[in-house]
């Protein structure tokens, strides 16, 4: 579906699903929707080229990082725009508490810059805890913010923060610059080749490339906003635990039952350790939200941090461990796991996974279970939810292929697309959306991209045997290349 094809069809209803919408008696933000009819104006101004490079980034999260590092590894220019404070997107700003695998448990599947990253967290940052590569990694996020900086700083790639994307220029099926935000005023970006790592595939979307959102209905997974707390009692919480309390399913139902909760909300992915006496908490949903529209963010915002106190009564009052705890903070960014996906040259689908598929343009592999958090908050949703987690999972030592068609949009020649808005289907989504599995797409669209701005080739034509040469250079794992 084309942009705006989609804008025709979605108008502005997507925002109505927002979860204050479900909430009795909830207040809606100050900025109300208005079905009036709003004129347009015309905006035209002269701006100046402030960039002129090899390859641009749009997006520092981790596959922005990862491509960056990696185009620059191939001594080619880059130049990388991200719209927050800092590296990291959902791993810092957005405080998610942990990496989900790194490994499937034999192989190192995010090797290459994941696993540079992964070695420099252990070696200069504090004491890891709950560290295990082969099914979640807790992150300290000050730590991971400066390792982020540290090698992106070493890299020598070009990089600004508090500088939004805000739209693109292109001619035909080429983008020809890429029109960025930030404090000195707005400017334009001239490269060969454009990378998209914006997690909603915003460049793509905006330069033209078709695009999917949702299952059939438009329903998405619900974001989370995710926490830190502090005055965990983490050797209590352990004792409890091994002695076959601190249940916390079993603690979530009553709690629903007593009331505590204004949504009946089943699915607790829980609260990480992530120091001594404090825990990274991805706990609470924003069904409804559409990471494409302001408005929609504003109301799970609001919303997020008002479900805190629900959320701390019930570890307080029902779990053992967390009498004491408190709230620190909650994250700059919302925790988002779905919006766009754009479509590429391949799709890569759920009979893929189911396969352990092999492809011969293979880049990675990744082995993350299918986790599709449901998109409503009642017992049907969450019960498909439960059975698909269950079921779409791996063994030890298997793994999906993941192939270089997935990171080159149809109908554009110099863009290619990482992280969680790669060519996949809901199900595949669903497991190469978390961090390791950026770091695999986003090291890949970085060669690729360096190796079309060096032959001045399209995206879809360069010589994959090249790409997976190089990427092998820098140690990605391609045991099928």
């Amino acid at each position: 579906m084309k942009r705006r094809d989609f804008i025709k069809t979605v108008g502005l209803g997507a925002t109505s699903m927002i979860v204050p919408g479900c909430i009795k008696n909830a207040k809606q933000p100050p900025c109300k929707k208005t079905t009036a009819k709003r004129p347009n104006i015309s905006f035209k101004r002269t701006i100046p080229v402030r960039y002129d490079v090899d390859v641009f980034v749009a997006g520092g999260g981790p596959a922005g990082v990862a491509a960056a590092i990696a185009a620059t590894s191939q001594g080619r220019s880059v130049y990388l725009a991200e719209g927050h404070s800092c590296f990291g997107g959902m791993g810092t700003a957005g405080m998610v508490p942990a990496f989900m695998q790194f490994t499937d448990g034999v192989n190192f599947l995010a090797a290459g810059i994941g696993q540079k990253l992964y070695n420099r967290l252990k070696k200069d940052g504090p004491k890891i805890f709950n560290d295990n590569p082969a099914s979640s990694v807790a992150i300290h996020a000050e730590s991971l913010k400066r390792v982020y900086d540290d090698l992106m700083v070493e890299a020598g790639a070009e990089f600004t923060f508090h500088t939004h994307l805000i739209d693109v220029q292109t001619n035909g099926a080429n983008v020809s610059y890429a029109i960025c935000s930030a404090k000195r005023g707005t400017f334009a970006v001239k490269a060969k080749t454009f990378i998209d790592a914006t997690g909603n595939g915003d460049l793509c979307a905006w330069a033209g490339a078709p695009f999917e959102k949702g299952d059939e209905q438009g329903n998405m997974m619900p974001g989370t906003l995710c926490s830190l707390w502090a005055d965990i009692d983490w050797e209590t919480v352990e004792q409890a635990r091994s002695k076959g309390q601190n249940k916390k399913e079993k603690a979530l139902l009553q709690a629903i039952n007593d009331g505590v909760f204004t949504i009946p909300d089943r699915h607790l992915p829980g609260i990480w350790r992530v120091g001594e006496r404090t825990g990274g908490g991805n706990i609470g949903h924003t069904f409804g939200v559409d990471a494409t529209d302001e408005v929609s963010l504003t109301k799970a915002l609001l919303w997020g941090r008002k479900s805190m106190s629900e959320y701390k009564k019930f570890y307080s009052q029902y779990l053992t461990g967390y009498e004491n705890m408190n709230l620190v903070a909650t994250g700059s960014l919302l925790g988002i796991r779905e919006s766009r996906r754009i479509l590429g040259d391949y799709v890569l689908c759920l009979q893929d996974f189911k396969t352990q598929a092999v492809f011969e343009d293979e880049i990675g592999r990744y082995s993350y279970p299918v986790d599709i958090h449901p998109s409503k908050p009642d017992e049907k949703s969450f019960a498909k939810f439960e059975e698909e987690f269950k079921i779409l999972r791996y063994e030890k030592g298997q793994s999906y292929g993941i192939p270089y068609r997935i990171l080159t949009p149809r109908g554009l020649n110099n863009v290619l697309v990482a992280g969680r808005c790669v060519s996949c289907d809901r199900y595949i989504l669903g497991s190469i959306r978390v961090m390791p599995g950026c770091f695999i797409t986003g090291q890949a669209a970085g060669i690729a991209a360096a190796i079309a701005a060096e032959k001045n080739a399209s995206a879809h034509k360069i010589d994959v045997k090249e790409l997976q040469q190089r990427l092998k250079d820098i140690e990605a794992f391609l045991p099928n290349a």
